[in-house]
This record gives structure tokens, C-alpha cells and sequence, in this order.
């Protein structure tokens, strides 16, 4: 098996993180430290924090809460907006969260918690559709 220096990471986790280790070497060349890296679309931090991976969760959902707004503007029904937040913005929040949720920070979990409510903060009247448990709720 031939490894390809250019593709590979190394990441150091734990106290070993803090010490100054020298860096592998091939003879292809040196591979890359990281301290963070994105592994099947969850954010791995050297020390295992979940700050780099909430920050993207934040981002995705914030430019998709955009759409959803254009969307309403555009005069889609109350369903197709619900579907569209059903299918599109909730996985974001939602994927691999039994892996990174009982970790998250105060912090972390207000900011979430935020993003996901921002579709129901408005002073607009607000529609509660209940097909099955949860509800979900969607200005109008």
C-alpha cells in the first residue's frame, strides 16, 4: 500500500497535542499536522471540542433559514415550507448528534438552539402543524 503524503493528516489528541513532537517525514515529503479535520461531515478538534463543528452547523442552517425566507416571500404554502424545513434545514442540526451532543458547551447549545428557532421568532402569526408528534410550528 503506497501512502499518498499530500492526502494525509496527522492529528495529534489529548495532552501530547501541547508537546512540540517532530513531524512525520516520507519519502515523498512531510505529512501535514492538523488540529481539526472533517471526518464523514463531522468536525474532529485535537481537543476534542466541538467548536469548528458548530460553527459549520451554524453556517449551513443560517444560508438555508435565507432560502426558507425566499421561499415564504416567493408565496409557498405553509406544507411546502414545513416540508422544506423538515427535509432540508433539520438533518443539518440533527446529523450525528448522538456523537457530539453530550459534549456541547452552554454556549454551543444556546447557539443552536437559536439558529433553530429563528424561523419562529417573529412577530408575525405563527401556524402549529401537527401531523404527528413533534409539532411544528411556521410563520405565516
Amino acid at each position: 500500500m503506497q501512502v499518498n503524503s499530500t492526502k494525509t493528516k496527522e492529528m495529534i489528541i489529548g495532552p501530547l497535542a501541547k508537546i512540540n513532537l517532530p513531524l512525520l517525514t516520507r519519502p515523498l515529503g512531510t505529512i501535514e499536522r492538523v488540529s481539526s479535520f472533517k471526518l464523514l461531515g463531522v468536525y474532529i478538534e485535537s481537543s476534542l471540542g466541538w467548536s469548528t463543528h458548530i460553527n459549520s452547523i451554524v453556517k449551513k442552517t443560517t444560508s438555508r433559514l435565507y432560502f426558507l425566507k425566499q421561499l415564504k416571500r416567493a408565496g409557498l404554502s405553509s406544507n411546502q415550507l414545513l416540508h422544506y424545513y423538515t427535509s432540508v434545514i433539520r438533518p443539518v442540526l440533527e446529523y450525528s448528534a448522538p456523537v457530539w451532543h453530550y459534549a456541547l458547551t452552554k454556549e454551543q447549545t444556546h447557539q443552536l438552539e437559536k439558529i433553530q428557532n429563528a424561523p419562529f421568532t417573529s412577530s408575525s402569526t405563527f401556524l402549529v402543524v401537527c401531523r404527528t408528534l413533534p409539532c411544528y410550528m411556521l410563520q405565516i
